[in-house]
């Protein structure tokens, strides 16, 4: 049996099993599977079963259908694909994709990126940053225009006060 697991926060854990042939999802309570989250249109979309197909049918709602972060109007909806209506996402899980996740072996390996060895810090090594990395020295530009536009002011005030004492005598 199909059913959407909610994942957005204060709803994380909580699904819903679709059983009908249509399910109506919104915010209003006359809805089969009720969302009572703003962004959420009062009548979303429709979750339709087609045999073994999961469809998603958007009703032209305010913010938007998502699957797998593409704005959709109707699609077939696949075991583990992330649905989102307004901002609350749900994952599809079926009992065919979840006995065929467990079954399928392993086909990626990513190499994880090596950080700094022990012994280069205890020799004293810095990091070497590219002019592209987050953690590069940043331009003093900034700092030396602040600096020279203040000194300029310092120089203009002090001028001021001397020829304002000097009418005074």
């Amino acid at each position: 049996m199909a059913k959407l697991v909610l994942l957005s926060e204060g709803l994380t854990g909580s699904s819903f099993e679709l059983k009908a042939e249509k399910t109506t999802v919104g915010r209003l309570e006359d809805n089969a599977f009720q969302i009572a989250d703003p962004s959420v249109s009062s009548h979303h979309c429709e979750i339709l079963l087609r045999g073994s197909d999961v469809v998603v049918k958007d009703l032209d709602s305010t913010n938007g259908t998502y699957v797998s972060g593409d704005k959709v109007s109707e699609i077939v909806l696949k075991h583990g694909q992330i649905l989102r209506l307004g901002q609350i996402e749900m994952r599809l899980e079926t009992e065919a994709g979840a006995s065929a996740a467990k079954k399928a072996p392993l086909d990626q390996t990513r190499a994880i990126p090596r950080g700094v060895k022990v012994n280069e810090l205890e020799q004293g090594k810095s990091p070497v940053f590219t002019k592209d990395s987050p953690f590069a020295k940043k331009s003093n530009k900034t700092t030396i225009i602040f600096v020279s536009i203040g000194a300029v002011l310092v120089l203009v005030i002090i001028v001021f006060v001397v020829i304002a004492m000097m009418k005074l005598k």
